[in-house]
């Protein structure tokens, strides 16, 4: 079963047990997020807005089997940022309007996407997945990332900062863990080639402290997933 299909199915299920998730359309938002919370709520639950083993047990009436690490669907910001997976900024002068709206719903102010956005697409895929979760101050500039949430250790959907041009320096760049070679960590972000994709960042990039997570969620049981070395090293990202 896809990522979209589970997401279906939990948005069904909440539907016909009267908890509205917005439209049915496999994809994580707000609504669906409330939805989940409510039906936590009423069944004695965390209410985290998590579907993990016990909300899902409760709300399908039986266990549900494990997806692979990737595909995990409490890890709604991850899943959020591979739905985007292609999105590409405005050639020349033109912008995207996509990317300009994610700001708007976030309240950042944002002008262009010739601006650096690697920020600004991990600020929308967990603002708009992970409602009562905090972001950093000036989440546009990628090193304050290392605020968000708590450290961790690598696993699928950390939010991993790295330097950029010199170790030194204030300029950065940020995304979500999905996966690692034996030289690179595969980052799954956005201004990535000046679009969504997937890069190989080098190791020694990572800055001190740089591996995050959300502060709402509890820490996942997901550790390193290994890949194949495809495509050459990123070396700069904007």
């Amino acid at each position: 079963m896809s990522v979209k299909q589970r997401v279906t199915a939990i948005q069904q299920a909440l539907a016909a047990k009267g908890f509205s998730p917005g439209n049915i359309d496999g994809v994580w938002g707000r609504r669906t997020d409330a939805a989940v919370k409510a039906f936590q709520a009423k069944a004695g639950l965390q209410v985290d807005g998590i579907v993990g083993p016990k909300t899902a047990d409760a709300l399908f009436g039986h266990a549900v089997p494990a997806a692979e690490p990737l595909d995990d669907v409490s890890l709604m910001w991850f899943q959020e940022a591979r739905r985007l997976l292609g999105v590409r900024e405005g050639s020349g002068s033109a912008n995207n309007q996509i990317i300009l709206d994610w700001a708007t719903d976030a309240g950042i102010p944002y002008k262009s996407d010739d601006i650096a956005w690697c920020g600004l697409f991990v600020a929308h895929c967990i603002g708009s997945t992970l409602t009562t979760e905090a972001l950093p101050a000036n989440p546009l500039g990628a090193q304050n990332w290392l605020r968000f949430g708590a450290p961790c250790t690598v696993r699928p959907g950390a939010v991993l900062v790295f330097w950029r041009e010199r170790p030194t320096s204030w300029k950065g760049h940020v995304g979500f863990y999905a996966g690692e070679d034996n030289v690179a960590y595969h980052i799954l972000g956005g201004n990535q080639s000046d679009k969504v994709s997937i890069a190989r960042i080098k190791k020694d990039r990572l800055l001190p402290n740089g591996v995050r997570w959300p502060a709402t969620v509890p820490l996942s049981s997901g550790g390193p997933v290994k890949v194949a070395a495809n495509g050459g090293l990123s070396r700069y990202e904007g």
